[in-house]
């Protein structure tokens, strides 16, 4: 293969795992509309959500695998075991955040996820942190604050949460980015796994609707399920700072849905802070070079 063709599909893969990634920050976005719609108490929305989006990706796993679910669990290894428990702190630890300090506050903290990711892939995969990609890091910083205006005063336990759940977040892009030889949908339904049993004791199962059901399904399935997925194969294929700045996508795009659903129309500064953080995403990956082709790299 000449090395035209190999610049050619390295940089096929590298705009495939963009994609990937930014599909997968639409899906999460949906979250606040659907949340919305919801009667009951976080455990629960939690536990059921989690019961959906564990299924979802066991049949995910299964059809993807043909049916040798086994192995695939025991291919990702102890990394796997490793993604699934930062997943699952993430998780947790977000709905631990939003009870101790406001919703803005927990996101701008949030907002340092790619930051983190780039300093851990420097640190442990050796990936190069450009001033490009330090400028579109800023510059997201940037817009997140404008979009959420003063976050307020916060508290120890809710920043300290806010922090370790960008910090997980982290872990697991660069975890995955480190082990692109694999697939870490199994991991990812594992972390699930851990939430149904986590949250079980908490949650008031006799309280669920036929229409909460219908609800749950969707944040199970879609928001998380699909949403996992595509994240799990789209950041093996780019380096952990633009997986991480893309994933941003999430806070721009859950007030635009909320808008157009609910007709809550969000400010100005929410509406500029939204088109600088693309702006950054934009200049980052449209600046990173092309990366070596992982080994496996199949939906």
């Amino acid at each position: 293969m000449t090395t035209a063709a190999v610049t050619l599909e390295r940089s096929r893969l590298r705009r495939r795992g963009q994609v990937y990634v930014a599909l997968a920050a639409v899906a999460w976005s949906s979250a606040g509309v659907l949340q919305r719609q919801l009667t009951l108490d976080t455990p629960t929305q939690v536990f059921g959500r989690a019961v959906f989006a564990s299924t979802a990706l066991l049949a995910y796993v299964a059809v993807v695998e043909r049916g040798r679910v086994v192995r695939a669990f025991r291919s990702v290894g102890l990394a796997g075991i490793g993604v699934a428990l930062c997943v699952a702190t993430a998780s947790a630890g977000f709905i631990g955040a939003l009870n101790n300090t406001s919703v803005a506050r927990v996101l701008f903290i949030l907002a340092l996820a790619p930051v983190l990711a780039a300093l851990m892939a420097r640190v442990t995969l050796g990936e190069r942190i450009t001033r490009v990609t330090l400028a579109a890091m800023a510059l997201a910083l940037v817009g997140v604050a404008l979009m959420l205006g003063a976050p307020g005063e916060g508290s120890l336990a809710g920043d300290g949460l806010s922090f370790l759940v960008a910090l997980a977040f982290a872990a697991s892009i660069v975890i995955t980015r480190a082990r692109r030889d694999v697939s870490m949908a199994p991991a990812a339904c594992l972390s699930q796994a851990i939430l149904v049993v986590a949250f079980a004791p908490f949650a008031a199962v006799g309280d669920i609707g036929g229409g909460d059901i219908g609800w749950l399904a969707a944040l199970g399935i879609g928001q998380v399920g699909l949403g996992f997925v595509l994240f799990a194969v789209g950041a093996r294929l780019i380096p952990a700072a633009q997986a991480g700045l893309i994933t941003l996508l999430e806070v721009v795009l859950g007030p635009f849905w909320v808008w157009l659903a609910l007709d809550e129309r969000p400010s100005t500064l929410t509406l500029v802070g939204g088109v600088v953080v693309i702006v950054a995403i934009v200049i980052q990956t449209r600046a990173t070079p092309p990366i070596r082709a992982p080994e496996r790299n199949s939906l």
